[in-house]
């Protein structure tokens, strides 16, 4: 089950991540980036756009910072310009490493009570499930953007956990 600890480290993994994948798309032109390449939601940049949504959902309901203004079916269109996103994706992975730094460890043993737009019902589940939900929805898409990149000739850099650099490791 995740543990403060586990948030911890896949705080720091999302923040390395999403700092070697934006890296290997600002590569691409815009159009690259914006080509559907046949995955789900089409195009690196909604890919990332619904990433971005998603985690911001998610921490919105752990910690109470500002939700999307957006449902689930426009979380695709989040990205009007790739600096401006690129700047605002750091901003935020900071603060869901300061989130995984502030949590309490008893927070993990919790449920979490909220409305979800996608089923259009209330849901409770376990706090410790839902961290884990919000950070493998993150790896999940990451891994298809990652495809798309490599499709497009861009070259990420290491994705495995265990690689990850130690000024990471250490945030």
């Amino acid at each position: 089950m995740a543990s403060k600890e586990y948030a911890l480290t896949m705080a720091r993994y999302n923040l390395w991540q999403n700092e070697n994948i934006l890296t290997a798309a600002s590569t691409l032109s815009e159009a690259e980036r914006q080509k559907d390449r046949g995955a789900f939601f089409g195009s690196i940049e909604r890919t990332l756009s619904h990433l971005f949504w998603g985690d911001q959902v998610w921490l919105a309901r752990f910690a109470d910072t500002p939700a999307p203004d957006c449902g689930i079916a426009d979380s695709t269109g989040l990205i009007a310009d790739w600096d401006d996103y690129c700047a605002a994706r750091a901003k935020f992975d900071r603060r869901i490493l300061q989130w995984a730094h502030e949590v309490a460890p008893d927070w993990f043993a919790g449920d979490l009570k909220w409305y979800s737009g996608a089923s259009g019902k209330e849901l409770t589940r376990p706090r410790s499930t839902l961290v884990i939900q919000m950070f493998n929805h993150q790896t999940h898409h990451r891994g298809q953007v990652h495809a798309m990149l490599t499709a497009a000739g861009a070259k990420p850099g290491a994705t495995d956990v265990p690689f990850m650099p130690k000024d990471y490791q250490g945030l």
